[in-house]
């Protein structure tokens, strides 16, 4: 891989699309274990005030705060030396790995609408999601990630309701396999999701000297919500 050329396009873009980053065979491994935590009859974990408003028809999984599953899959992809080596590219030295996350959405869910993961006020500090795909996106499975090109530059995502459309959105259905990196900054989405699950895994990472929690405050088009305290902090937009 010519990691200089990648980084290069992350930085303009603020997004990395890589396919058939990851063997085929660890892409099943983890699948398995999502299939078995999630029983295809998951529960939702947000309160419902933070469902209502932000629409985000996600359900998170820890796998490693999870008694009852030994993790060991994903502590391969984690450990993945290319995409180690590619982060290191990316965000510099002494970069920080956080807790893995799986992101399950039920068939004919809403999928998420339009955020930042975190407030870009302060333009160095910033979380990159490093999402792998365990399955196909397609057609089928719906939920297609939306990302505007270069709007981690652009500051804060403008208030509106969800679901707003932007000059310079991509559409994009990653495969089996694949990588997709996402600038924390970077306004994005995902679309409904069709007659079948779907499910992401992202490793989220901070460059050095971020703090860990950079991710606890989220910006949507209509409300900035804290997660640790369960509060909207901020109503950009009425209903």
């Amino acid at each position: 891989m010519d990691y200089q050329k990648l980084k290069q396009e992350f930085w303009d873009k603020g997004y990395l699309y890589l396919e058939n980053f990851f063997e085929q065979a660890a892409m099943d491994e983890c699948h398995i274990e999502i299939q078995k935590h999630f029983n295809m009859n998951p529960d939702y974990q947000h309160d419902q005030e933070f469902l209502t408003r932000s629409e985000a028809d996600v359900i998170p999984w820890f796998p490693s705060k999870d008694k009852s599953s030994d993790g060991k899959a994903f502590d391969k992809l984690n450990q993945n030396a290319a995409l180690d080596e590619l982060t290191q590219y990316l965000l510099g030295d002494d970069w920080r790995s956080l807790e893995c996350m799986v992101m399950f959405s039920n068939p004919e869910s809403k999928g998420q609408p339009w955020h930042q993961d975190c407030p870009p006020e302060q333009t160095e500090n910033f979380n990159l999601n490093r999402l792998i795909y365990t399955s196909d996106i397609n057609e089928k499975t719906g939920g297609q990630t939306l990302v505007v090109e270069g709007s981690h530059k652009m500051g804060l995502l403008p208030a509106s309701q969800n679901n707003q459309t932007f000059e310079n959105e991509v559409c994009l259905s990653p495969t089996k396999g694949s990588l997709l990196l996402i600038h924390g900054h970077a306004w994005h989405r995902v679309l409904p999701v069709g007659t079948v699950f779907r499910v992401s895994t992202n490793f989220r990472c901070v460059p050095k000297n971020t703090p860990d929690n950079v991710t606890d405050i989220c910006v949507y088009a209509d409300m900035r919500y804290q997660f640790s305290t369960k509060q909207v902090l901020e109503t950009r937009c009425e209903f």
